[in-house]
């Protein structure tokens, strides 16, 4: 039985391009008969679009797959050495995929992210003193990403994919040593999830360089104990240097 996720692993796939020639021809002819599976391929061409954009072409080295396949077959083979360790070949290989289809949409997603970042605070002509930082659900999925410019100590943070969420608002914090073992709260953000901004001239430049920050979500009017709810996003800062 073909289960959705199967089906969105194989359209990573074949995006990818890691399928061979005849699984590509034979996913190319599936998809004109099959919705699931178009639509499944149009969302992975859409969400990996940035970062073909953004990236040159690489030609693998000529006996790559053969060294990969090598080295998978004598562990399997090592696996599979008594009968106890007999496994599912097929469910392994399944698994197989979709880890690899997983851990490449990861990467490309963080990539991405962070081209379109770069890109979109240089075309607003940011100067050296200008930071971003990206609060990522899971480390995959943005959610907020935050700009400071050191010289005025002006933060801006805008959201990306967060979404609203009923009886509850957005809190953002930041953490250093020189400011003590507890986060400090800088406030609410924007409860319609429109930008953000906050003066920052109370804090030394070094400090706010090295700190972490973090969004919470927390009761409406904020965190009753002081400190963020479990499951606060955080983010460090990256320096964006603007073209000359």
């Amino acid at each position: 039985m073909t289960t959705p996720d199967d089906i969105d692993a194989l359209a990573g796939e074949y995006v990818i391009g890691t399928l061979d020639a005849a699984e590509r021809t034979a996913v190319a002819a599936r998809r004109l008969r099959e919705p699931n599976l178009d639509a499944a391929i149009r969302a992975w061409e859409q969400r990996l679009a940035p970062l073909d954009r953004a990236t040159a072409a690489v030609t693998p080295p000529a006996d790559l797959l053969a060294r990969i396949e090598k080295q998978l077959n004598a562990a399997i083979a090592g696996g599979a050495s008594s009968a106890s360790n007999l496994v599912d070949l097929s469910a392994v290989e399944r698994r197989m995929k979709r880890w690899r289809v997983t851990a490449f949409a990861a990467s490309a997603l963080a990539a991405s992210l962070m081209t379109f970042v770069v890109w979109r605070e240089s075309t607003l002509r940011i100067g050296p003193q200008t930071f971003v930082g990206v609060f990522a659900q899971d480390d995959v999925l943005p959610r907020f990403y935050l700009t400071i410019d050191l010289a005025s100590r002006e933060l801006t943070i805008r959201p990306i994919g967060a979404e609203r969420q009923p009886e509850r608002t957005y809190q953002l914090w930041i953490a250093s040593d020189r400011i003590g073992p507890a986060p400090q709260s800088l406030g609410l953000l924007d409860a319609q999830l429109g930008t953000t901004r906050k003066s920052l001239a109370t804090f030394d430049p070094n400090l706010l360089r090295a700190a972490t920050f973090g969004v919470s979500v927390e009761p409406l009017g904020g965190s009753p104990t002081g400190r963020p709810s479990p499951g606060a996003l955080h983010a460090k800062l990256l320096p964006v240097v603007a073209d000359p």
